[in-house]
This record gives C-alpha cells, structure tokens and sequence, in this order.
C-alpha cells in the first residue's frame, strides 16, 4: 500500500468499488484460459488459516520460498480475478522490498503472496466449484501444480474445501494466549492510527475483507463479557472463544494440524512439519517477546481459562515437542 503512487491508488479504488469489472475479468479470464488448464484439485494443497498474529505470514513466506506452490502475489493487484490477464497487464514497477505497515519486520515485494483469494469468495459468494477453478488458474498462470494459501476466513469452510481438495492439508497456528491477544491489540491499535491517518488503507482492507484490526474491525465471535476494542480482555475472550471453536471441530481431523507457535523456534518441530507437508526444511522468522504479565490488565478468571485451553492443545498436538 505504502508502495502506490496516486495513480496505482486510484486504479485499485476503482476495482474495489466497481464488483461488475471484477465478475467481467473473471469471465474473460476463463474465456481464454480455462479449455487449457489441468484439474489440479487432488493435489496436495496447503491452506494456512486462523487468527492473525500467529505466525500465519511467516508460515506462508517460507512455505513459498520452497518454490513449490503458486498463491497471488501482489503482482496480481488490482486484477485478482484474472490472475493470467494480470500477468501481462499489470505495469506495476517492481519498487524495492518494505516493510509492511504491522512494522513487524516482515517485508513485501511484487514477488511476495498474500491473503487475496478472499474477495473471488465474496463476490462468487462461496461458490466453491467456481474457487476450485480459480485455484486452477492461478497454478496455470504461476506454472505450479499446488496451491498456497493464507486466508484466515478459511478456517469458516474447511469441511467444504476438503470436499473439492480432499488431499489438502489445513495449518492452524496457535500462539500462547496473553502473548497472542496482547498483539492483536496493539496491531488494533497501529491500523486504527493508519487508517484514520490515510482512507486508503482502510478502503484496501475493506476490499480484501481484512478486518481483523483497525477502524473496520468485526469480532469473530460473539462476545460474552468484554465488548470494548480498546480493551486487552476483549481480544483475550475472542481468542479463548475462536480456539474453543477450533478445538472442537478440528483437534482430531485428518489432514488438520494445529500448529504450536512457540514451539516452531525449534529445529525437530519444524522438521516434523515439513516431512508431513512433504517439504525441505524451513526457517521461520518469528516475533519471540516476553511479555510482562504485571503490566497488563486482565480478566484472570478469563486469562487461567485461555491457558488452559492452550495446555489442551499442547497435551493432543501430534507434533508437540514438549518444547513449551
């Protein structure tokens, strides 16, 4: 986003805003391409999704780097629904590597995947024949025959993604409670301050249905007791309630792995994940804070309940190390 000139905006709002031109490109692009590509849909597939600010960006960072997989890069912006038109439409100079606007030390270029399936979803509204033959064309136009994505809505339609993938593979990291909600607030915190400071950024996670933080944010779950944005107990409460949801419909499914986020730092863990995903060895970089607990005003009746849940996770995970 911070990459754009006045021109590159205005062209994005114009896509974000216009859904007919989006449904227009989908159409031309299956026009000219979908009688020449392979149904990939047994391949094994790999959808990383849950909440943010578990290690999800860097999982697919280096997932990508293996060179094994296709996802939309930011090349394929603002064309997200032709992804072979938009190879050779898109004008976009290749600006130089920065860091992204979570100032979190990860960097992004043309060349980098990110979370952008989610608007075809949207718009098809969850037609998932039509996303099976979106994947396919993507994998067509990158020349890769299985597909990589980070959506963290996806973990909404997992039954329904193994119905037309059934040999994907699903990652859901988890991240130790005070730790994981104390960054989501403080990353609610960042992006309200952005976006009040520029309505693009706001428009541009409108578009991608990114509403994790920030001014156009919207709670996973219901909540029970804390209702406030601006409080660290209600990021910790949606926390305990999304992987409360997690943990029951997913710990013991196959082709699902909850992922422990403090134990990827270690070499045997990772190297048990990627044997399973059939993949070389990967190098994660990852946020490792201590938080001070003193510091922080929570719920303890709520933060002991969160802990506990983690500590269930730990005790059924098959990749745990006991590294935690």
């Amino acid at each position: 986003m911070q990459n754009y000139s006045f021109f590159q905006k205005l062209l994005h709002k114009f896509f974000f805003n216009i859904k007919l031109i989006n449904l227009l490109l989908y159409e031309l692009e299956k026009f000219f391409f979908i009688n020449k590509v392979y149904n990939y849909n047994n391949y094994k597939h790999i959808f990383i999704t849950g909440l943010p600010r578990s290690g999800t960006t860097p999982l697919l960072n280096c997932i990508f780097k293996s060179e094994m997989f296709a996802s939309l890069t930011y090349e394929n912006m603002p064309y997200l629904f032709a992804p072979n038109i938009s190879l050779a439409i898109n004008v976009s100079e290749n600006f130089e590597k920065k860091i992204r606007f979570h100032n979190d030390q990860i960097y992004f270029d043309l060349k980098s995947p990110e979370a952008f399936d989610q608007p075809f979803l949207n718009l098809t509204k969850n037609n998932l024949n039509e996303f099976s033959n979106y994947v396919n064309l993507i994998l067509h136009s990158k020349k890769k025959e299985r597909y990589l994505s980070k959506n963290n809505k996806n973990y909404i339609r997992i039954s329904e993604l193994k119905k037309i993938f059934p040999n994907a593979i699903f990652l859901i990291p988890i991240r130790y409670p005070i730790n994981h909600s104390n960054s989501l607030f403080n990353q609610h915190k960042n992006f309200s301050s952005l976006q009040k400071k520029d309505k693009f950024i706001l428009d541009y996670m409108n578009f991608l249905d990114h509403h994790e933080f920030g001014l156009n944010h919207k709670e996973w779950f219901k909540p029970i007791k804390y209702t406030n944005y601006n409080e660290l107990n209600y990021w910790l409460e949606q926390w305990y309630l999304f992987y409360n949801n997690i943990y029951d419909k997913f710990i013991n499914q196959k082709n699902v792995h909850i992922l422990i986020y403090e134990n990827l730092f270690d070499d045997f863990y990772r190297s048990k994940i990627t044997n399973s995903l059939d993949l070389k060895n990967i190098n994660l970089d990852l946020e490792n804070k201590n938080i001070n607990l003193k510091n922080l005003d929570i719920d303890n009746d709520l933060k002991l309940k969160s802990i506990n849940l983690y500590n269930k996770f730990l005790n059924s995970n098959h990749f745990n190390t006991n590294y935690s």
